[in-house]
């Protein structure tokens, strides 16, 4: 396959950056949201607007009201929304939320999916029980309890959970803590009781939570997928989110690596631009190659996820750590080329740093994906 969009998918790029640039620019959104210390971190209205743009609805069915597309057309999205900084719940909502409610029943996507392509509605994932991501050990429970469950543990740093209207929840059923199987997902909805959020800003403002589940009772319908065999759909999930962070990762380093481009072109020391000094074209190439490698392996990881293919996973991994690689140079070669000036606030480059820095961790930092690579390749 080729690595690069066909016609209808650069047509989408073309729309969605356009629409990007002049609805989700930093100005209006980022620091709109951020300097009026914004509960959610977002704004609402843009979230109605990317459902009138079909965004919210991209990998939903048809059946469900969708345009049931794919992860190359979803990562064309995030790209953009990286590369703008744009705040949403795009990535959490219309991507793992997404991916999880397609494996569920007639009642569980009958029950949400309308409102995630409406832009009614907002969602969350709660996966991580600490402060790494170490999704292969699940500890909060979820007892039999009558017709249904009741569900009890935490869950830290659930971007945009006391936003959302309902929490997809990986818990564990059966067996211990580290086991692979035995572990079931739930749709848990924001008035349920029992539900505690304790909100904190993340480092580039959006807005995460510690989420306690004090005997949160849920009934039947809120399973997603099979009773102890939400594993499978917890990897498919963890796939999706993963190669969408990688996409809205290259999207950050494009931002950051353009405006560092065009103040190359603008800033003049001794009398020249400092694009013309040779030491900075040098740095400016590399920066260039690896972001476009960096894209690449992310386009690769989108293809094999929509073709079902069995290396999807270890793509996603592969992308996932070759973007933060590259995105992390891109905001620091932005902030250093941009000299003192980089490291205030009046200038974009530094919000950039800050979104790569929270993005990394998301699902898995460097070290993390890096290492499950080699686990998987054999070594």
């Amino acid at each position: 396959m080729p690595l690069y969009h066909d016609d209808d998918q650069v047509m989408l790029a073309e729309t969605t950056s356009q629409f990007m640039r002049e609805e989700g620019a930093i100005a209006k959104q980022l620091r709109h949201w951020r300097d009026r210390g914004c509960k959610d971190g977002f704004g609402h209205g843009l979230w109605k607007q990317f459902a009138e743009m079909g965004f919210t609805g991209i990998l939903v069915g048809e059946d469900d009201g969708g345009l049931d597309m794919g992860h190359v057309e979803a990562g064309i999205v995030l790209e953009e929304i990286g590369r703008n900084l744009t705040p949403s719940p795009f990535l959490t909502s219309s991507v793992l939320a997404a991916t999880a409610l397609k494996h569920g029943g007639d009642e569980v996507r009958g029950r949400y999916l309308p409102g995630l392509v409406s832009g009614d509605s907002v969602f969350a994932v709660a996966i991580d029980e600490g402060a790494k991501h170490r999704p292969e050990r699940i500890a909060t429970k979820a007892e039999k309890s009558g017709n249904g469950f009741k569900l009890s543990g935490q869950k830290d740093f659930v971007i945009h959970g006391a936003s959302a209207d309902m929490i997809v929840v990986a818990a564990r059923t059966s067996g211990s803590d580290a086991d692979a199987d035995g572990i079931t997902l739930f749709a848990v909805p924001k008035d349920t009781a029992g539900l505690d959020h304790d909100s904190v800003r993340l480092v580039d403002s959006s807005m995460a939570t510690h989420t306690k589940f004090e005997g949160v009772e849920l009934d039947g319908d809120s399973v997603i997928g099979e009773v102890d065999g939400g594993r499978e759909i917890l990897d498919r999930m963890l796939a999706a989110g993963r190669v969408g962070a990688a996409a809205e990762g290259v999207g950050v380093a494009r931002g950051a690596m353009d405006m560092t481009v065009d103040y190359l072109k603008q800033r003049k020391q001794f009398g020249r631009l400092i694009g013309e000094f040779q030491a900075l074209q040098h740095r400016a190439a590399h920066l260039y190659s690896e972001v476009e490698i960096a894209r690449a392996a992310t386009i690769k990881a989108q293809q094999l996820l929509d073709n079902d293919s069995e290396k999807a996973d270890l793509m996603a991994s592969v992308a996932k750590a070759k973007v933060a690689k590259a995105a992390g140079l891109a905001v620091r070669e932005g902030v250093q080329m941009h000299g003192g000036i980089g490291m205030t606030d009046e200038y974009d480059i530094g919000l950039y740093m800050k979104r790569d820095r929270a993005l990394q961790e998301f699902l898995g930092d460097m070290y993390y994906h890096a290492g499950r690579v080699a686990e998987m390749s054999g070594y």
